[in-house]
C-alpha cells in the first residue's frame, strides 16, 4: 500500500492573507486546508503563506523572490492583494497591470492550470470603525474599492480564473464588533470563516 502525497496551497496577499490580529489557526487559507481535509478525500498539507500586512503588488512580487521558490509549483493558489493599493493612492491603471502580472506569476506556480487559481476581492475597509475614527471618506473609499475589483475581475476573466466576490458581503457585516480584530480594522476570524467557505465551495468540485 502506497502513501498518498499531500496535496500543496500556496496563499500569496497582505494583511488580509496572513491574518493580522487574528491567531495562526483563523488565517483563512488555514480554515481553508481545515475544510478541504475535512470534507474531501484529499490531503493538503499545511498552506505555504506569503503575505504581510502592508504589501502592495510589487511588495508581494518582492517577497515572493525572498522566498525563493521560482519554479516550485502547487494543487493549489489563491490570491488577494490590492488593498494597500489603493490606501496609497495608487491609480486604477498602474494596480491593473501590476495584477496582470502577478495573476500571471499565480497561474505559473498553479502549473499553468488557470482554474488552479482563485482570486478573492478587496474588502471595503471603508465601512470599519478605523476608517470612522480616522476621518476616512467611506463612499470615497467603497468607489476606489469597487474600481480596483472591477479591474481585478476584468483580468481574472481574461485569464479564465475564479474571481470570489467578498466585498459585498463584507460592507453588510464588516462593522460588526464580532467581526473586527482589535485594531477595529482587520476582520476576525469569523471574516475569514465565511471566505474560507467561499473557497471551499468554490474549489470542492473543479480541484482535486
Amino acid at each position: 500500500m502506497t502513501t498518498k502525497e499531500s496535496l500543496t496551497y500556496l496563499a500569496l496577499g497582505d494583511s488580509y492573507t496572513i491574518g493580522e490580529g487574528v491567531e495562526e489557526k483563523d488565517r483563512y487559507p488555514n480554515q481553508l486546508v481545515n475544510l478541504l481535509n475535512k470534507n474531501s478525500e484529499n490531503t493538503y498539507a499545511q498552506a505555504k503563506i506569503i503575505a504581510k500586512t502592508g504589501w502592495t503588488v510589487d511588495e508581494l512580487d518582492e517577497g515572493i523572490k525572498n522566498e525563493f521558490i521560482e519554479g516550485q509549483t502547487y494543487d493549489l493558489v489563491t490570491l488577494s492583494i490590492g488593498v494597500n493599493n489603493q490606501y496609497r493612492g495608487r491609480s486604477v491603471t498602474e494596480y491593473k497591470k501590476e495584477f496582470e502580472q502577478m495573476l500571471l506569476k499565480a497561474i505559473g506556480f498553479a502549473r499553468n492550470l488557470p482554474d488552479h487559481v482563485r482570486v478573492i476581492s478587496i474588502p471595503d475597509w471603508g465601512v470599519t470603525p478605523f476608517a470612522s475614527a480616522n476621518n476616512k471618506d467611506s463612499k470615497k473609499v467603497a468607489q476606489e474599492i469597487d474600481a480596483y475589483n472591477s479591474a481585478k475581475k476584468q483580468v481574472c476573466d481574461r485569464y479564465g480564473v475564479i474571481y470570489i466576490d467578498i466585498t459585498e458581503e463584507y460592507r453588510q457585516i464588516g462593522r460588526e464588533p464580532k467581526m473586527l480584530a482589535e485594531d477595529q480594522l482587520h476582520p476576525s476570524g469569523l471574516i475569514y470563516q465565511s471566505w474560507a467557505e467561499k473557497l471551499y465551495q468554490s474549489i470542492v468540485n473543479s480541484i482535486p
